[in-house]
């Protein structure tokens, strides 16, 4: 009888481990490294999504815990759902970086009950980012106005994010006065810069396509000896995205003035501002 228990329970713990394989629940991200800009508005933190795929053989609620150094502070703490076979699950972490937050890289870690992924978090002032060009990216914005209704900041203008997907969670700015006009959006280079080009995205989905909702009518205007100075126009865009190139000028910083939407609801609707 003994020589049985002891059988059993061997079983007992080899069925156990099979069913904690490292396969059921992996935790995956949307990039293998994150960068979070110093001093940046508080409204526009850092982004990258996260997710977990079930490899399981049923279908169950799955769960996900999200660690971060401190200082940094993280959106969520965990990520729940319910995770058919095969399926993977994705949203969106948000990793701010408070004031006084010395540079280098800090901890991220996503951890299921099977295994734990780390994401390095890189914390660089915003002259140490690689902006690929665009010399507006992380860049400070000034808007005209700001719509309250919903999470319209105008930072986001400039956070490197082109999409329309989140529009009125925190991917956009919308103006606060429907009809009138201008509208203005400044952002500062952070110094003397050249500049010969501007590229705007507008508001562009299925369901709220430019041709009834984007920007139609804007100048484009820089900033030269502190004077404002027009250098393209824009008229009759029905497009999400428009690039307006010019002569170089050097300038501490580029102006979107907003003249006229598309469609009767007119408001001023922007994705991104790039600068090069």
């Amino acid at each position: 009888m003994r020589v049985l228990a002891a059988a059993l329970a061997v079983a007992a713990a080899v069925t156990t481990t099979a069913a904690a394989a490292p396969e059921r629940l992996t935790p995956v991200a949307g990039a293998d490294k994150l960068v979070a800009p110093l001093g940046v508005d508080p409204a526009c933190p850092a982004k990258i999504k996260i997710g977990m795929r079930s490899d399981a053989r049923k279908a169950s609620y799955a769960t996900m815990n999200v660690e971060v150094d401190p200082p940094l502070t993280a959106s969520r703490t965990m990520l729940t759902s319910y995770l058919p076979p095969g399926h993977q699950v994705m949203a969106s972490l948000l990793v701010a970086v408070p004031p006084g937050t010395q540079q280098g890289t800090y901890g991220l870690r996503l951890r299921t009950q099977d295994r734990t992924l780390e994401v390095p978090v890189e914390v660089v002032p915003v002259d140490g980012l690689d902006n690929g060009g665009n010399l507006a990216l992380r860049r400070p914005v000034t808007a005209s106005s700001q719509h309250t209704n919903a999470n319209y900041p105008p930072c986001s203008v400039a956070d490197g994010d082109r999409s329309s997907n989140g529009w009125a969670g925190g991917n956009g700015w919308n103006d606060a006065t429907a009809r009138a006009w201008p509208d203005t959006l400044s952002i500062a280079l952070g110094g003397p810069r050249q500049v010969s080009r501007v590229d705007l995205y507008t508001l562009d989905t299925e369901r709220y396509p430019a041709s009834r909702y984007g920007l139609r009518d804007w100048d484009v205007q820089a900033q030269v000896d502190g004077q404002w100075q027009t250098v393209a126009q824009v008229r009759g865009n029905t497009a999400g995205t428009a690039r307006s190139d010019f002569a170089p000028v050097t300038a501490d910083a580029v102006r979107i003035v907003a003249l006229a939407s598309n469609g009767a609801n007119d408001y001023t609707r922007v994705i991104e501002v790039e600068a090069r």
